[in-house]
C-alpha cells in the first residue's frame, strides 16, 4: 500500500478575464479529452494538414510552411529568431513593452547586432519612428510586436510594414495577442515569419504555438553561413516531420493538436470578421461599464486593443488585494501589471469565449462590488 494519500484534484471553476491562458469552450476540452492516438498515426497525419489549411486561412496566407510549433508562445519566438538570426546579423527591434524586450534579449543571446527603437510603456511605434531608425541602421531583420500583452498597446502594422518592405529588411511578427482577436493578413503586411499562441484569441490551452515562415523566410534559412543553434526548433528538421515526408522528429501532442483542431474550426465556422466584431462589441461594452465606474485606461484610443485592456488602478487603492478579492469572492481573474507597470494597471482580458457580454457584465458587477469594499 502506497504511504502518499493524495486526493484527487478539485480544479476550481474560474473566468478567466486576464492576459491568458483565456476561457476555453466546451466542444474544444471534450476534444482534447479523447484518447491519444500515435503521433504518426494516418489519422493523425490527416489531422496534421487540416490544422495548417485552416492556420494559413486564420493567419491570412499561403505559406506553405505552416504549423503549430510543441510549446507556448516564447517557443514560437525562439524558433522564428534560431532559424532566421545569425551571429552579426543587424536586428532592429520595436520596444515598447515587456515582449519586444524578450525578443531584443534572445537576439543578443544568439550574438546578433541587436539595435532596438524604444517608446514609452503605453505608447506605440509609429510611422515616422520607425522610417528614421530604417534609415539609420539598414537593418537585416526587423522584429515587431502586434498587440503588446503588457500594455495593451497595438501597433499600427499596416501603417509599418510598407515601410520594412521599402527596405528590404526581413520582417517578424509577434501575433501572439492579436490572432483571431484583430485583423491579422501575413502575405498582405509582407511578414516573412510571424508566432502565436493557442492560449489568446484562438481560444484553446496553452501548449502550442502557431508558426508561418513565407517562402523568402525558408529561402533565407537554406542559405545560412552557421549551422541552426537548436535541435528542437530546427525548422529543416520539423518541415520534414510537417511537410510531406512525414519523418519522426518529436513526440508531437497529439491532444493539443485536437483542442487546436477544433479552437481553429469555430474560429472559421464564426467567420473571422465576425470573430474580430465580436471581440471588439465586448470591448466596447467594457468601455462604457468602466467609465460609469470611474475607471480610465492607460492607453490611448487610437491605438487600445479591443482584446486586452490596460486599466488604472484607482488612486489609493491596493491592486494586488483586490484582484485577490476578485478572485476569491467572485472567482474571475485579471491581471496586474508588469514591469514599470506593476501595482499601477490591471490587464482585462476579452479573448476568445471571454469576448461575450455575459462575461464583461459578470466582471463589471464583481468589480463594482470589489471596490465599494
Amino acid at each position: 500500500m502506497s504511504r502518499f494519500n493524495i486526493s484527487p484534484l478539485k480544479i476550481p471553476k474560474r473566468l478567466l478575464m486576464g492576459p491568458g491562458p483565456s476561457m476555453v469552450a466546451d466542444s474544444i476540452l471534450e476534444k482534447m479529452g479523447a484518447a491519444p492516438v500515435g503521433h504518426l498515426d494516418p489519422y493523425f497525419l490527416s489531422l496534421m494538414e487540416e490544422i495548417k489549411r485552416m492556420l494559413r486561412e486564420v493567419f491570412q496566407t499561403s505559406n506553405e510552411f505552416t504549423f503549430p510549433v510543441s510549446g507556448t508562445g516564447s517557443a514560437g519566438m525562439e524558433f522564428c529568431l534560431v532559424n532566421l538570426i545569425e551571429p552579426q546579423d543587424k536586428v532592429l527591434v520595436g520596444i515598447n513593452g515587456l515582449f519586444g524586450r524578450r525578443i531584443a534579449d534572445l537576439a543578443l543571446k544568439l550574438g546578433a547586432n541587436v539595435q532596438t527603437l524604444e517608446v514609452p510603456w503605453g505608447e506605440s511605434i509609429e510611422a515616422d519612428q520607425l522610417k528614421k531608425a530604417l534609415d539609420e541602421l539598414q537593418p537585416k531583420v526587423v522584429a515587431l510586436v502586434h498587440a503588446e500583452t503588457s500594455t495593451g498597446i497595438r501597433n499600427p502594422i499596416e501603417e509599418l510594414s510598407p515601410l520594412i518592405c521599402q527596405s528590404g529588411a526581413l520582417f517578424i511578427l509577434d501575433t501572439v495577442t492579436s490572432l483571431g482577436g484583430i485583423p491579422v493578413f501575413i502575405d498582405r503586411w509582407g511578414v516573412d515569419a510571424t508566432f502565436s499562441a493557442t492560449q489568446k484569441c484562438i481560444g484553446a490551452p496553452p501548449g502550442l504555438s502557431p508558426v508561418s515562415f513565407s517562402p523568402r523566410a525558408m529561402e533565407i534559412v537554406s542559405k545560412r553561413k552557421t549551422k541552426i543553434p537548436s535541435w528542437y526548433f530546427d525548422c529543416l528538421l520539423l518541415h520534414g516531420y510537417w511537410g510531406m515526408d512525414r519523418i519522426y522528429h518529436h513526440t508531437a501532442p497529439t491532444n493539443n493538436n485536437y483542442g487546436l483542431h477544433e479552437a481553429l474550426r469555430l474560429i472559421l465556422e464564426e467567420g473571422l470578421e465576425n470573430r474580430w466584431q465580436r471581440h471588439h462589441n465586448a470591448y466596447c461594452r467594457l468601455k462604457k461599464g468602466l467609465s460609469e465606474l470611474g475607471l480610465e485606461f492607460f492607453t490611448p484610443d487610437n491605438r487600445r486593443l479591443s482584446q486586452l485592456n490596460a486599466v488604472k488602478v484607482p488612486e489609493g487603492k491596493d491592486e494586488a488585494l483586490l484582484r485577490q478579492k476578485l478572485l476569491d469572492q467572485y472567482g474571475i481573474e485579471i491581471g496586474p501589471g508588469l514591469g514599470p507597470l506593476k501595482g499601477k494597471i490591471w490587464r482585462i482580458g476579452l479573448m476568445a469565449e471571454g469576448a461575450r457580454e455575459e462575461c464583461v457584465d459578470k466582471l463589471l458587477v464583481s468589480l463594482e462590488e470589489v471596490l465599494k469594499s
